[in-house]
């Protein structure tokens, strides 16, 4: 007669607990249907779902085991699983699964409670929860470590709208990020990301660097603010802006250029993204000069931004050629795509403003990052808490996977 049975095994983790079991029952013939190892602080816990042979007895195995617990010094329970009951469980396997994670400066009960809360509420079932960022210090350190963890759920949202709207609640009661993705090969497969640049990569708008120097800087940032906002036009709020620019002196360009200042995060993203072979773009509403030159600083693959028209070494107070709008770089990210032969569904982009959404409607991963209100809502993910290198989390990099290859 087949039995299949469950082990679980808890106590301190040492090298050789699970070869000294599995040993064990490989000498029996025993088939593994399903296991699963985790290891806390040095505590191990330790699970197995087996299936004894029908020409076998348990007993004498399960005397084995139980001898060899002692040996070790750890614990050992078994618990008959019914067939009936491991079909059932079999049956199960087609469901829908899904990949949260939950990241900020840090984490408490109180922001797990409430993520899971919400999946509980929404019929989700968390099958493994496990940490992405590195092992966090007690003491104050000069730069607060990030902290992350990543849960695989098991089954379909009842409201997936409702839901998304309820964690996007929570990350702003909390100051946590929640993502919620579908797991599936190509989220572990992405290849191309592109990101705007003013407010993403880098803390500032350009074009209000370049108001400034010309001195009307308070009128161009308030039409900045509404553009972004999603108040008007893109297109129309870059020809307001760029008539107050008239007649600047195109040699105040280099200045700013060298001292934008990055958003946290980027250069450790971007050394990150190369050595995994990513394709990188540049698609903004911005400039090209300065598209430009941060694409060569950074090492990006792609740039398109808009050109100033000049002429006489002054600002025209227009753009040349066509403007870069939310369609364009929606248009410009799939062109990419088609012509490095990567599918939309393995594309990340990354922006914060309102013409951001069409072209993160339409990748893979589309990220608001610290983004306006319209654009937090309408994307279907958003980092707020944490630098742009809270990315690889999202896409299921560890810490310690960074910090290995940075040692190479």
């Amino acid at each position: 007669m087949r039995e299949i049975l469950l082990i679980n095994v808890t106590g301190e983790d040492r090298p050789g607990v699970t070869r000294s079991l599995t040993e064990i029952l490989a000498e029996h013939g025993v088939t593994i249907l399903d296991i699963g190892q985790a290891v806390i602080h040095n505590f191990l816990t330790l699970g197995m779902l087996v299936e004894v042979p029908a020409d076998a007895q348990s007993a004498p195995i399960l005397k084995e085991l139980l001898f060899c617990a002692h040996e070790l010094d750890i614990r050992i329970k078994f618990t008959p699983v019914a067939l009936d009951k491991y079909g059932d469980w079999v049956g199960q396997q087609g469901k829908e699964r899904h990949i949260i994670t939950v990241q900020g400066l840090r984490l408490e009960a109180a922001h797990l409670a409430g993520v899971t809360r919400i999946l509980a509420e929404h019929g989700l079932n968390i099958d493994i929860i496990h940490r992405l960022s590195g092992r966090i210090p007690v003491e104050t350190g000069s730069r607060a470590p990030y902290a992350c963890v990543e849960m695989s759920v098991r089954g379909t949202p009842r409201d997936v709208v409702d839901m998304r709207a309820a964690f996007l609640v929570l990350s702003h009661e909390t100051g946590i990020d929640i993502a919620f993705q579908v797991d599936d090969v190509y989220r572990r497969n992405r290849r191309l990301i592109a990101f705007d640049m003013d407010s993403t990569l880098i803390q500032t708008e350009v074009i209000d660097e370049l108001a400034a120097a010309a001195g009307v800087e308070a009128e161009v940032a308030a039409i900045t603010e509404r553009a972004m906002a999603g108040e008007m036009d893109f297109k129309e709020s870059l020809r307001e802006r760029l008539a107050l620019l008239k007649g600047l002196d195109v040699n105040v360009m280099e200045n700013i250029a060298k001292n934008l200042p990055l958003t946290d995060g980027v250069e450790r993203l971007f050394k990150t993204l190369h050595d995994l072979g990513f394709k990188i773009a540049i698609l903004s509403g911005g400039f090209t000069y300065f598209g430009d030159y941060l694409g060569k600083k950074l090492g990006a693959d792609y740039v398109y931004c808009n050109t100033l028209a000049v002429k006489d070494g002054k600002v025209t107070g227009e753009v040349q050629g066509e403007v870069v709008d939310g369609e364009r770089k929606a248009f410009l990210l799939k062109k990419i795509a088609e012509e490095e032969g990567i599918d939309m569904r393995q594309v990340i982009a990354v922006g914060d403003g309102a013409n951001d959404l069409p072209m993160l409607s339409m990748a893979g991963l589309g990220i608001a990052f610290r983004a306006k209100p319209l654009v937090k809502r309408s994307a279907r993910q958003a980092l707020s808490t944490v630098g742009l290198d809270g990315i690889l989390y999202l896409m299921g990099v560890r810490d310690r996977e960074t910090e290995a290859s940075s040692a190479i």
